[in-house]
């Protein structure tokens, strides 16, 4: 996948929540390990977390609903906090919020049922930004589309065992991330399984001594 320095490796369980610091430079990979997982992402300014990335300011920035490689993260500030550098899926969703107590209640009549939104608020306690109001994620590897409508069709993810994102910090920021409880309607293929978040950093230079050069 990369030839950079793996620093931390993060297992996202099924139906539950991590997050992580990542220092600008650094590169932030987002593999799903079984495939068909939709993982809700979001990322604040470590030093500044009022600012935040932002679908509704992305959309607006990009020109677009959709996301491609060399894209922005932008934030509520209206400037990219991380890079989309690779991305082997090409399918993804920044229109729908994080499913939710209300949704799980009033949707489906179920009280107890694991959902992205305290997932990722239970993660974030780790950075002291769990009190903090949730901004609507981007939802890695969900796959949408409009009809003839232009009415939403959920379908199955299109990612494969060992997809991945790549996102590049532009600055230092803190990320959470939910593995999508949703076993209910085809967003995860009605199976939710986990996720891993690998951090990275370019290797150091080698640079040969003496003894590597050819005698002359």
């Amino acid at each position: 996948m990369t030839t950079d320095k793996v620093i931390e490796e993060i297992l996202v369980p099924a139906y539950e929540g991590r997050s992580a610091r990542v220092r600008k430079g650094q590169t932030l990979y987002i593999i799903d390990t079984e495939g068909k997982q939709v993982g809700d992402f979001v990322c604040f300014n470590a030093e500044d977390p009022d600012e935040h990335v932002s679908p509704v300011h992305m959309r607006s920035s990009l020109s677009s609903i959709r996301l491609k490689v060399g894209d922005g993260l932008y934030s509520n500030r209206r400037r990219p906090l991380m890079q989309l550098t690779k991305d082997t899926v090409g399918k993804h969703d920044f229109f729908f919020p994080a499913c939710d107590y209300y949704r799980y209640k009033i949707d489906f009549g179920l009280e107890e049922h694991p959902n992205c939104h305290d997932n990722l608020q239970k993660a974030l306690h780790k950075y002291q930004l769990g009190h903090k109001e949730l901004p609507d994620p981007i939802n890695w590897f969900m796959n949408n589309a409009l009809d003839e409508h232009l009415d939403y069709v959920i379908e199955e993810p299109l990612s494969r065992p060992g997809d991945y994102v790549a996102l590049l910090a532009l600055t230092d920021v803190i990320v959470a991330l939910s593995s999508c409880s949703q076993d209910l309607a085809p967003v995860n293929g009605f199976k939710v399984t986990p996720l891993m978040m690998q951090i990275t950093e370019p290797a150091p230079a080698v640079h040969p001594s003496h003894r590597d050069v050819p005698y002359r």
